[in-house]
Formats: structure tokens, C-alpha cells, sequence
């Protein structure tokens, strides 16, 4: 009985790639994303970038944030409580002033409702915007100021996404 050894395999998917536990941006990176975010007044990625550091949420429960779950009426929270989804735990953080005053530009900016997403859709504004395009947005702070995606994902240097970006 002979055995032959297949020679014709597929490489790993990650070959060559760094997976797992990425490392967190540097205050002066945070800094770098901030100002150049400013300065060219992207109110959205501004709101958004703010939020997600002060938030420290997982990418599936920060696109589906609501008006209402960071304002109360026509203020803004200082400390706002979310449902996580994975988990099904409550998650509560606080909102920096320097955050209040981006998030509250975006939502006057759009003339949102309570009930509207906070960061909705391009093509659909009763949606949130998804996974896929949150990592792009997210890939492009990092490589605006790297010059490449070092494969940072979310904020978060423990890996807890609820989807693999």
C-alpha cells in the first residue's frame, strides 16, 4: 500500500498576517486622528472617534448607539448605559466634555431624531452603518497617520469585536 502526499495545499489564510490581540494607539496618535479630523471638519468621524474612545465598546454595539442612549432630551449625557449584545450585560461609560461637544455638532449638524441611529447609513438613514464600513472608517484614521493599517482593530487592544473585521 502506497500513500501519496498532496503537494497541491492552500496556504493559511493568515500566512503572513498579524492576527490576534492588536496593540492600542498612542495618546499622541489619538492626538494626530483628532486634529486632522478637525481640521478637515468631518463632524461624523470626529463624533464617532471621540465616542469610540470614550466608550470602549465592542464595534457591533457602538454603530447601533441611538440618539437617545447618549441623550437625554436635547442634553447630552455625561454618563450613558448600553446593553451589550454579546454578553447581554450592561456596559456604562463616561462622555468627556471635549466628546459632548463633537457628538452634539454631528447630531445639530444632521437634525436627527431621538430614535435615529447616531451614526446612520449613507445609503439607508433608518439603518446604522454596518461592520464593514465602521473598520474602513477606522482603517483610514489609522493609515492617515501611520501611512499603513497595522492591523489595529476598534479601540480595543483585547480583540473583542462581534465580528471578525
Amino acid at each position: 500500500m502506497s500513500f501519496q502526499i498532496s503537494t497541491n495545499s492552500k496556504a493559511p489564510w493568515n500566512k503572513g498576517k498579524l492576527v490576534g490581540q492588536k496593540k492600542p494607539l498612542k495618546l499622541r496618535e489619538i492626538w494626530e486622528i483628532r486634529v486632522r479630523l478637525e481640521l478637515n471638519q468631518s463632524y461624523r468621524e470626529l463624533a464617532m472617534f471621540e465616542l469610540a474612545i470614550d466608550s470602549k465598546l465592542r464595534s457591533c454595539d457602538f454603530i447601533s448607539l441611538k440618539i437617545r442612549d447618549v441623550f437625554l432630551g436635547t442634553t447630552i449625557q455625561s454618563w450613558a448605559m448600553i446593553l451589550q449584545k454579546k454578553t447581554q450585560t450592561p456596559v456604562r461609560f463616561e462622555i468627556m466634555p471635549r466628546t459632548q461637544e463633537s457628538v452634539i455638532h454631528w447630531v445639530r449638524f444632521t437634525g436627527r431624531e431621538p430614535n435615529d441611529y447616531l451614526f446612520p447609513s449613507c445609503s439607508n438613514k433608518k439603518k446604522h452603518i454596518s461592520s464593514r464600513q465602521y473598520s474602513r472608517i477606522v482603517k483610514g484614521w489609522v493609515s492617515s497617520i501611520i501611512g499603513y493599517y497595522r492591523l489595529w482593530h476598534s479601540f480595543n487592544a483585547s480583540n473583542k469585536s462581534c465580528t471578525d473585521l
